[in-house]
């Protein structure tokens, strides 16, 4: 099998319906399935004639253009190995994934930061030029084989290559009615940038699998305008992040005929948000909980909406569990660690070159997600926080290490410690302890120069010592029941 011709395959049916349309105000740039599954395919032969070999990684670092998922699809088609990776990393953070993938090519936008690296770097004209070449053939492969890398930030602040396999995109199938309730028939907007990952599964793979419509407004297109474009281009489903969903309900406009629902992931949905969507729209918001290493597996659907204070249900064909420290599994309404088994086909390969990491994330045959759950009577899941510290800005999942990391190397700013701290319904920012004489500005600089502007914290609290515990841990805890104490 080959992940990109599942992809494409059922546009070969249809080939002159439309696949996929950039959405601006005045005009539309209109992809046929016919001219994606040439632009793919002319791409991956491009790849092919400028040196990489199939099994190569190729590390990718394009802006908010068709030429991300193109070139996506097409190395995948060519046996090639895509490092997709937000054009937001500073060239610290993407030298570190460079060194640890060992890419055998970048492919590169202008502008963009670019790792320390000896690999050549393609320009993403070149690349728009590939897409007229003659179609390379699909590059077959075994379903467990490495088709993609995406990353994570581990729980030490140490970026973590995720690998997946072909297998993945079957996986993906169990979104279809789990979540989404697609059909070919539906024209799917998606709000988000081409560059993330979510709007590449959700906005774009899921629905040309389908063979259904995807669009996708165009960069200068601001949230608020977002449902004059989709009132003009007959959007039937609306998937973004829930702060897309906030500024769209702010804004001034009138629902329109065919809407059927939202779709919302990345970061928890609010019940009040989904109440005033409700309200606004007479239509429901759908929410999915998932992972680098599993994509979604947990969600509410038109079919089975989420119960209020659920994540929704596991989508039908997922086995999920709760289980207790020992990996027994718990019976409804007991908390413990909500865990996928391992034969799922979303389950990721492992994390590239450590097998011990890897390890480390299972019990026996169940992959522990690190998130606390319980199970409801009726089968819903209620998530009660994460069994680590990992923090969520914007839906990107940010490891407190990695911005302490950062902050540390300060020489005036002593101790450092990143929480997540909630500012109001359903909304979170990044904070930063510190203990040293460094001043706020300083330590701006210093997260504006070494981390993504997502990873960046939002608030700089200073206090004279770190509360810590018994075992000389950092008590983050501690440190977000104080904030709330003292704003409550």
């Amino acid at each position: 099998m080959n992940l990109a011709e599942h992809v494409l395959q059922a546009g070969t049916a249809s080939p002159d319906r439309l696949a996929m349309s950039v959405l601006g105000l005045s005009r539309a740039d209109r992809w046929s399935h016919a001219r994606l599954r040439q632009a793919v395919l002319g791409t991956a032969t491009g790849l092919l004639q400028a040196g990489l070999r199939p099994g190569q990684r190729l590390l990718m670092r394009l802006g908010n253009n068709p030429n991300f998922p193109v070139t996506y699809l097409g190395a995948i088609a060519a046996g090639i190995v895509p490092v997709p990776t937000s054009p937001m990393l500073t060239e610290a953070e993407i030298s570190k994934i460079a060194a640890v993938i060992q890419p055998a090519m970048i492919v590169a936008d202008k502008g963009i930061a670019l790792p320390d690296h000896p690999a050549p770097v393609l320009s993403a004209e070149r690349i728009t030029g590939f897409a007229a070449l003659p179609p390379a053939g699909f590059a077959q492969a075994r379903p467990d084989d490495l088709a993609y890398i995406v990353f994570t930030s581990g729980t030490s602040g140490q970026p973590r290559a995720v690998c997946h396999a072909h297998r993945a995109i079957l996986a993906r199938q169990m979104m279809y009615q789990g979540w989404y309730g697609l059909t070919a028939q539906d024209r799917l907007l998606h709000a988000g940038a081409f560059n993330w990952t979510f709007t590449l599964g959700t906005g774009l793979m899921d629905p040309w699998t389908m063979g259904a419509t995807a669009l996708i407004p165009a960069e200068d297109v601001a949230p608020e305008q977002i449902p004059l474009i989709a009132s003009r281009h007959g959007a039937t489903i609306l998937a973004a992040a829930p702060g897309v969903f906030r500024r769209l309900l702010r804004a001034e406009w009138k629902p329109w005929n065919g809407l059927r629902h939202g779709l919302v992931a990345g970061e928890r949905l609010d019940p009040a948000l989904r109440h005033a969507w409700q309200e606004r729209t007479g239509t429901d918001l759908h929410e999915a909980m998932g992972m680098s290493e599993c994509s979604t597996f947990i969600s509410g659907s038109p079919a089975r909406p989420a119960p209020d204070g659920t994540a929704g249900f596991p989508q039908p064909g997922r086995r999920i569990a709760i289980l207790d420290d020992e990996g027994h599994e718990l019976a409804s309404g007991q908390p413990g660690v909500l865990a996928v088994h391992r034969s799922d086909p979303g389950l990721f390969l492992g994390y590239l070159d450590q097998p011990q990491e890897t390890a480390a994330r299972f019990c026996g045959d169940w992959f522990l997600t690190g998130d606390l759950a319980e199970t409801t009577a009726e089968g819903a899941i209620r998530t009660l926080g994460r069994a680590d510290d990992m923090m969520n800005a914007g839906g990107f999942r940010v490891s407190p290490g990695e911005v302490e990391d950062a902050l540390a190397a300060l020489s005036e700013a002593g101790e450092v410690a990143a929480v997540e701290l909630p500012v109001g319904p359903g909304t979170s920012v990044i904070a930063a302890f510190w203990t040293g004489p460094a001043t706020v500005e300083a330590l701006r600089q210093q997260a504006e120069t070494r981390l993504a502007r997502y990873k960046q914290p939002r608030e700089y609290i200073p206090l004279s010592a770190l509360p810590r515990t018994p075992t000389g841990k950092i008590n983050r805890r501690a440190l977000r029941d104080a904030h709330r104490k003292d704003n409550p």
